[in-house]
């Protein structure tokens, strides 16, 4: 089956996300109709490297068999029952589990169906909580690490403001405390990595010792922010974090949603510093990347500050249709018994190395600032003057150019802003994480070859 080129962009009847659709109908970008292991095949039975997991959420591939016939036995039982009122016995077993493998102390899951809608029911419990709990208080503040990502919600959208996406929607969005990112690169002119770090610190110890009393919770994308390049924090930062927050009574929320199953090398990044965050949230993997679902997991501490009989009005009122949906629910189930037999962490390790080793000619590129890497999350930095730090105009396109041309070489994978993203799936085997690197290191040098 083949689509209509003769589509304009009037005439178009899909608006795509984050996608400029003038260009993108111009384009003629390929119409994906089925998958097969860790490839993407086309209308014109092209097939393609997924090299960034279908937008980071795709874990062991496509078509996987374990996944396919969980999905396909919960079909035969019921698709859909709603979780307001009635339990169903799929969302409870994988609660059971998730409780099980997440940091310990988070006993309670909250089910809803994207990144963004697990961030926006953390921040409304922990703004609950403070009202509800023993002691209560009226906390309404948050502290938000820059050029984070948190979703498109304007929940998560004022918690995780980048300029490029959302200097529209200031009108829209609550007041929040922002503190610099340990991880921002490339640092700023005359500062190195480790004083910059300790100036993040202190920024951070004066923001929460100013409004100790208002903030609800301090939310951070742990060890690494995704949508911002790839910024890697250094080794302590999330400890110091759970320090301050434990000191002061301060939520801390981990939003795993990037980060979680797998990608750094634990199946959750918090593990990498041992700290159980008091909320955290997980979606894109937990399916194995084959269903919108998410959670939002909490100690039993924040759970009890909502119980009471209904006259309290202590109730979590916020939920959504597909709350708990069963097939998710039994993807997610699936997924995690797959991580529970297969070696897939050990995978991540042998992946990280090939990435660095393969990608390594582009170091010393002209073109090239930096490439940052944390497990298999990898983030080029892309520049006209490398010594400048000035970009390519926009107009050019450059990065999307590489984009492209990786395309032709049947390989996908993604630009935002000057920053190229490479995340395979974690499951993906060695040779194709090699071919991932070395069709990028080809596709950019052939781009960047006339510059």
């Amino acid at each position: 089956m083949t689509h209509d080129s003769r589509l304009t962009t009037t005439r178009f009847p899909v608006w795509h996300p984050f996608t400029q659709m003038q260009v993108f109908v111009e384009e003629n970008p390929p119409v994906i109709v089925a998958g097969e292991e860790f490839d993407l095949i086309d209308d014109h039975a092209n097939r393609y490297l997924d090299g960034v997991s279908s937008l980071w959420c795709n874990v062991f591939g496509h078509r996987v068999p374990e996944i396919d016939s969980a999905i396909k036995r919960q079909v035969d039982r019921i698709s859909h029952t709603t979780l307001l009122g009635l339990q169903s016995d799929v969302s409870i077993e994988l609660a059971q589990k998730l409780v099980s493998v997440t940091p310990e102390g988070l006993n309670h899951v909250f089910y809803s169906d994207a990144g963004a809608t697990s961030v926006e029911a953390a921040l409304k419990i922990a703004i609950q909580y403070h009202a509800q709990k023993e002691r209560p208080q009226k906390r309404h503040m948050f502290v938000r690490l820059s050029d984070a990502y948190h979703g498109d919600t304007i929940g998560s959208v004022s918690v995780g403001r980048m300029e490029t996406f959302h200097h529209f929607y200031a009108p829209l969005l609550f007041e929040t405390i922002n503190v610099p990112s340990p991880g921002l690169s490339p640092l700023p002119q005359g500062q190195t990595r480790q004083t910059f770090y300790e100036d993040c610190l202190q920024q951070l110890e004066q923001a929460i010792n100013r409004h100790r009393e208002e903030i609800a919770a301090v939310i951070i994308e742990p060890i690494v922010q995704g949508a911002a390049g790839v910024f890697v924090h250094p080794p302590g930062y999330l400890t110091r974090l759970r320090e301050l927050t434990t000191q002061h009574g301060i939520l801390l929320i981990a939003d795993e949603v990037a980060v979680g199953f797998g990608k750094t090398g634990t199946l959750f990044a918090c593990q990498q510093e041992n700290v159980t965050p008091d909320i955290l949230c997980l979606a894109k993997g937990l399916t194995g990347g084959y269903l919108p679902l998410a959670a939002t997991l909490t100690t039993s501490e924040i759970y009890d500050a909502f119980l009471g009989p209904p006259s309290a009005r202590r109730t979590f009122f916020h939920g959504h249709t597909f709350t708990g949906n069963p097939l998710g629910c039994a993807a997610a189930i699936a997924t995690l018994d797959l991580f529970a037999t297969r070696p897939v962490l050990e995978q991540v390790a042998t992946s990280e190395q090939i990435l660095q080793d393969k990608l390594s000619p582009l170091i010393g590129h002209p073109h090239v600032r930096e490439i940052r890497q944390k497990g298999i999350m990898v983030g080029i930095d892309i520049v006209k003057n490398k010594a400048t730090g000035e970009l390519f105009d926009p107009s050019l396109r450059q990065e999307h150019a590489i984009v492209r041309e990786a395309r032709k070489r049947g390989v996908i994978i993604r630009a935002l802003g000057n920053v190229l993203f490479l995340m395979p799936a974690v499951a993906m085997p060695s040779e194709l994480v090699r071919q991932l690197a070395e069709v990028t290191v080809e596709s950019f040098t052939h781009v960047m070859r006339d510059d």
